[in-house]
């Protein structure tokens, strides 16, 4: 048998015991699909990632994102927290590094304190926006126990929209995003009658003051009851918004799992180049535990 270490550590705060719970399996070289899924299971969180040699020597590391259910090409918090092990094991050059993930590459930058510790990162996403169709809200409304009515269509319909993985986005009021619960049956219904959501459903939803956004998001198709602190939806939140105004950059700060005791705080910068649209999402890390298993 080979052991595999691990770190466990918190996205999205600055205190334990906040944001959202990543492993990090930061040399898995020998691990099958099978094993590190059935170790994601394990786990039990988010998502859990595994490191493996880059395939090209430039950058750090290639990273194998996986959750309770799949591996998936992009994750926000998953790869911001691991960018942040790696620099913490020597992996960063002038305080970034490039991560190879299913989606393409990530370039991720420290955070730092004033005393120059590293208190967190920041990723780009490794795609520009891309959206998809509508949904409509009734589906969306039954999807989470509300009225079609909560869900806003002033600015947009409920749209998926990926900057390396899709989630249905869909603006509500701020009491429907405290009373939203998941209905896992209307999600089965939903992800039946649309076939380009490949068979899963992420479903984000903000309510938004101004550049202040509160965020939650439900995907228990993938065995995520409710996520804490999703960077990937982020992202494509942010493009979103600012597809949708003739600005040329704008500067979101979300929170997200509050309702869940995990309160998480995400920041999204979203600018043009060109027809595109790309974004960042950053905040801070916190280290819990580590160990090791034996496979």
């Amino acid at each position: 048998m080979k052991s595999y270490p691990f770190l466990t550590l918190d996205v999205f705060t600055n205190r334990r015991f906040g944001g959202n719970p990543l492993a990090v399996f930061y040399d898995a070289v020998g691990l099958s699909a099978t094993e590190m899924q059935s170790l994601a299971k394990e786990m039990n969180l988010s998502e859990t990632t595994f490191v493996f040699p880059p395939e090209e020597s430039s950058h750090a590391a290639r990273v194998r994102i996986f959750n309770r259910t799949r591996e998936m090409p992009f994750a926000g918090h998953p790869t911001v927290g691991t960018g942040f092990v790696l620099a913490d094991h020597g992996h960063a050059r002038n305080g970034s590094l490039h991560l190879e993930v299913g989606a393409g590459i990530v370039d991720v930058s420290l955070r730092r304190d004033r005393s120059g510790i590293a208190t967190g990162a920041t990723i780009v996403a490794p795609q520009p926006l891309m959206l998809g169709p509508n949904i409509s809200p009734v589906a969306i409304a039954e999807c989470v126990a509300l009225q079609a009515s909560d869900v806003l269509e002033t600015a947009h319909s409920p749209v998926l929209a990926s900057m390396g993985y899709g989630f249905v986005i869909a603006q509500v009021s701020q009491m429907a995003l405290q009373h939203a619960e998941p209905v896992v049956d209307c999600f089965r219904k939903v992800v039946e009658a649309h076939q380009f959501l490949e068979g899963t459903l992420g479903l984000y939803l903000y309510a938004r003051d101004q550049n202040r956004i509160r965020a939650r998001m439900f995907a228990p198709l993938a065995g995520i009851v409710e996520d804490p602190a999703t960077g990937s939806a982020n992202v494509a939140l942010g493009g979103l918004l600012l597809s949708l105004s003739e600005a040329h950059k704008a500067v979101y700060e979300v929170v997200q799992g509050v309702e869940m005791g995990r309160p998480s705080l995400l920041e999204v910068t979203a600018w043009r180049k060109g027809e595109d649209i790309h974004a960042t999402v950053g905040g801070d890390c916190v280290r819990v535990f580590s160990g090791e298993i034996s496979i």
